[in-house]
């Protein structure tokens, strides 16, 4: 099973989890968020789609879920991986060259795409960021190198955990059960994929279009 397939067919693949682990789920929902937002060498696990799907799920009697488990789950989730990686970026700078080998390990594209976005928005990239896959797992990390104040970033941080968490909850709990949704749910993920990088994507071509304006 590649981690494309997981993504695209992830409520499938949930739905498998939820009968094999049960309860357990739960805590499985927790691990990937927090993976995924908390440690910067895996941007590329989901995110936005794992709380659709599970959120959808919860509502749908049959599955045994409790949204408001699955919501608390994902929410201390984001907030603690954001924590964590903003731990990793602080010390990997603060340690110089001893580090060198972990940024090898780093997407140096990505990194530097949510570095440019951090650096065009400011703090409120933190809360941005939560929406835009690749963006969100290095921001944190970004922050912690950039020796942001944490009170600060904690703020940002928390906030932006709880919006995201409760838009993509509500979401899905929402469409998630909807026929059309359901029948074309691989669709819908691509969807939500395409819509959440269209805003690096625009910074990127303007950026690309003002350099080749700017005369030589």
């Amino acid at each position: 099973m590649t981690i494309v397939n997981f993504i695209l067919h992830i409520d499938h693949h949930l739905i498998e989890i939820v009968n094999q682990f049960g309860s357990w789920t739960y805590l499985i929902i927790f691990g990937i968020i927090f993976i995924e937002t908390g440690l910067v060498i895996f941007p590329f696990l989901p995110g936005d789609s794992l709380i659709f799907a599970a959120s959808s799920m919860a509502v749908n009697p049959k599955y045994n879920l409790n949204i408001w488990l699955i919501y608390l789950a994902v929410v201390l989730a984001a907030v603690l991986g954001d924590a964590c990686n903003y731990e990793i970026g602080a010390r990997s700078v603060t340690a110089g060259e001893k580090y060198s080998w972990f940024n090898k390990l780093l997407n140096q594209k990505n990194r530097l795409a949510a570095e440019q976005f951090f650096n065009r928005h400011g703090p409120i990239t933190i809360v941005i960021g939560r929406f835009i896959p690749f963006i969100r797992t290095f921001v944190p990390f970004i922050s912690g190198g950039s020796k942001m104040h944490y009170g600060k970033f904690a703020i940002y941080n928390i906030v932006g955990g709880i919006i995201w968490s409760g838009i993509f909850t509500i979401i899905g709990a929402i469409f998630g059960n909807i026929p059309f949704v359901k029948d074309n749910f691989s669709l819908l993920i691509l969807a939500i994929i395409l819509i959440s990088v269209l805003p690096i994507l625009l910074v990127t071509l303007k950026k690309h279009y003002t350099q080749k304006k700017e005369p030589h």
